[in-house]
């Protein structure tokens, strides 16, 4: 059984119309049921409200975290991850085959820091070389355009957070979870970091996906605390 785990801000209703993840949802059930855990009205952090999914899952569900600004645009989304939970534990659409210290986001290499002690995002280099898979990207007033980062499948030491998927009994059986101290912010690096040292697989599969991503949040308060305590965490 496929189970989509997402947190919106939107009441349950408004979730339907006016979330990109929401509107896509009557398509994707007419190939196969699918489950929704919806927690609507959210402002808790996403990795508490995760790690309760895994908890209230059975083993046979297939957990699939994600983003309400992301449609699904292939509705074969259940067939897609049962292939690909049998080649990887933990699976996403887009990720990097390496990790370095210093390390901020799945996709740039390390920066080094302003003077103030920030990211100096002026100085941002995609780790093209070591990148995998492809998401849409699109705006509220502009059609989608693919971004292809890298060959698809592929094993990685990062996914991309926008979407993640693995067994509920993989999680359960592991003692893998997200950490909710971190935030909104770096618990899929975190989680990325924490399935590896557990001995699981992560890998990209080939999913066809739109985010609609407004970004920005890299330079709040909020993301530099993350940022300092995800470091300290892993003595980096």
């Amino acid at each position: 059984m496929l189970t989509l785990v997402t947190a919106t801000r939107c009441t349950s209703q408004d979730f339907l119309t006016q979330t990109l993840l929401g509107r896509c949802l009557p398509r994707l059930g007419q190939f196969e049921p699918f489950g929704l855990k919806l927690f609507s009205g959210n402002s808790l952090p996403l990795a508490q409200i995760y790690n309760q999914a895994i908890e209230e899952a059975q083993p046979d569900e297939i957990l699939v975290f994600l983003h309400d600004d992301v449609r699904l645009d292939d509705w074969m989304l259940a067939q897609r991850l049962r292939e690909a939970l049998q080649t990887f534990d933990v699976v996403g659409v887009a990720g990097n085959r390496r990790r370095q210290p210093g390390q901020m986001t799945w996709y740039l290499q390390p920066m080094a820091d302003t003077p103030e002690g920030v990211p100096d995002w002026s100085r941002t280099v995609l780790d093209r070389e070591f990148l995998s898979g492809a998401i849409a990207h699109a705006s509220r007033t502009a059609p989608a355009s693919l971004s292809v980062y890298g060959p698809s499948p592929s094993p990685v030491c990062l996914l991309d957070g926008v979407l993640m998927a693995a067994r509920a009994s993989t999680l359960q059986a592991s003692g893998v979870r997200f950490d909710a101290q971190l935030g909104f912010h770096f618990y899929d690096l975190d989680f990325c970091r924490s399935a590896e040292a557990a001995g699981l697989t992560l890998g990209t599969w080939p999913i066809a996906i739109t985010h609609q991503s407004l970004g920005g949040s890299v330079h709040s308060p909020a993301w530099l605390q993350a940022r300092a305590r995800y470091a300290q965490k892993w003595c980096e």
